[in-house]
């Protein structure tokens, strides 16, 4: 071997010897923010808050499917036999209710996405915020949970996190 090939080999030597004392000083640690998510009981309490804000809508919205239903079954089965005035009136009000169930709808999915985000967000604001806190606790330097492989059980801090935020939990 040469001198410029024993060069490099020494310095990848060195590298990766350097390296290896680097990396046994930091301390990493994985989480998994999707399963501390459905989880937590601040997540359900989330969930059945918007179930219990939305289901009056959404029964509404039930509620005025089967109206426009009835409507429908309605002009199909009568519509041959009624006066030229009834049909065109029934099917103009059948046509206003569909238009209107269709913007009530759209409204309340928007509604729903908006109000859904809003309360993911709060969690997640709650999860980050025990990340950081354990993290210090714990002496970690990184934290990583999106985009990892494998994590080992060494490093998957997801079930203290868990623990953490259900002993944070208060029932409103």
């Amino acid at each position: 071997m040469n001198k410029s090939g024993k060069g490099i080999l020494f310095c990848a030597t060195l590298v990766l010897f350097v390296g290896n004392a680097i990396a046994a000083d930091v301390r990493v640690a994985f989480v998994n923010t999707s399963q501390i998510l459905e989880q937590i009981p601040q997540g359900e309490a989330s969930r059945e808050e918007l179930q219990s804000e939305f289901s009056p809508r959404d029964d509404s919205l039930i509620a005025s499917q089967k109206k426009l239903k009835s409507l429908e079954d309605k002009l199909a089965r009568d519509g041959a036999v009624m006066t030229e005035d009834a049909r065109r009136e029934l099917e103009r009000d059948v046509l206003g209710q569909q238009r209107e169930l269709a913007r009530a709808r759209d409204e309340f999915a928007e509604d729903l996405n908006i109000r859904r985000n809003e309360e993911f967000a709060k969690l997640q604001r709650l999860v980050v915020d025990t990340i950081v806190r354990i993290a210090k606790e714990d002496s970690y330097d990184l934290v990583l949970e999106a985009g990892v492989v494998y994590a080992s059980d060494k490093v998957d801090i997801t079930d203290k996190l868990i623990s953490r935020l259900k002993q944070q939990f208060t029932p409103q």
